[in-house]
């Protein structure tokens, strides 16, 4: 056998070895916040759409009958693509806000700020895995509306559904992340969805067109990010909205890069979870 010593240089002690990105570990952690939520698919996953399709049939038999059209559209065709939206933007911060929320007050935080994984791997994992169940969920309300008489939420552009579709809940799921930073029990991060998001959700144009409205009120719809998100995904199924569509787009863009900052530097000083 050849004792000589290998060429090869290791690295001096308690020098990293893992490279620049760990994506076994990234992946990992995905794919327990995905197997988590998908347990209880019948929880996180068909439960909001079954509630999001009560939407439906409810504003279409109350409103939609008498022939009301919005924006020169049916007004079943108009709530549609918005009712999607709203189901994957609210899931999306559930699931989001749920994962570090439990770890703290089960005790078991540790699980995420022990594995070798980056402030950037662990928040991207989350991430990802909320943007999933939004996606599940809008998939399963499309494939349903679909099926449904006397609306038609058949895509037009292909790149506002996508991309607003991304953007939205993304959007919801950085507010998930800070939500989940900041609060100490269940009750906060109720608190944060009943007083925030859901009337952020409800006063977004989901059900009717900003454009009825006049002065202030107007002005503060203009001034609520969730509404780009629903006129920019309603535009990509209906080719008609009620708000700049190249506007909304950068604005979402640069919203949520500053969320995604700010996230990145709450998880790295350990803000809150590091007693």
């Amino acid at each position: 056998m050849d004792d000589q010593p290998s060429n090869r240089a290791l690295p001096n002690p308690g020098v990293p070895v893992l490279p620049l990105i760990n994506w076994g570990g990234l992946r990992t952690l995905y794919v327990k916040e995905v197997r988590r939520f998908f347990k209880v698919q019948l929880q996180t996953i068909w439960a909001p759409a079954i509630t999001t399709l009560l939407f439906l049939v409810i504003f279409t038999v109350a409103l939609g009958r008498s022939g009301r059209n919005v924006l020169g559209i049916p007004f079943a065709d108009f709530i549609a693509p918005g009712l999607i939206m709203m189901g994957m933007m609210q899931n999306a911060f559930a699931n989001a806000s749920f994962s570090l929320l439990v770890g703290k007050i089960q005790g078991t935080i540790v699980d995420y700020l022990m594995p070798p994984l980056s402030t950037g791997e662990l928040l991207a994992s989350m991430i990802a895995a909320a943007m999933t169940r939004a996606v599940l969920v809008g998939v399963a309300v499309w494939l349903a509306m679909l099926l449904w008489p006397g609306v038609h939420v058949v895509p037009r552009h292909l790149w506002a559904v996508a991309w607003f579709g991304v953007m939205g809940a993304a959007l919801l799921a950085f507010l998930g992340i800070l939500t989940s930073l900041w609060a100490e029990k269940f009750d906060h991060a109720a608190a944060v969805t009943n007083f925030v998001v859901q009337p952020l959700s409800l006063l977004s144009g989901t059900f009717y067109s900003v454009d009825n409205l006049h002065g202030v009120f107007h002005a503060i719809s203009h001034a609520n990010p969730f509404f780009y998100v629903i006129s920019g995904f309603r535009y990509g199924f209906l080719g008609v909205a009620d708000s700049p569509i190249a506007f909304g787009a950068a604005m979402l863009l640069a919203v949520n890069a500053a969320l995604a900052l700010l996230c990145y530097r709450l998880l790295a000083s350990g803000w809150r979870l590091k007693a």
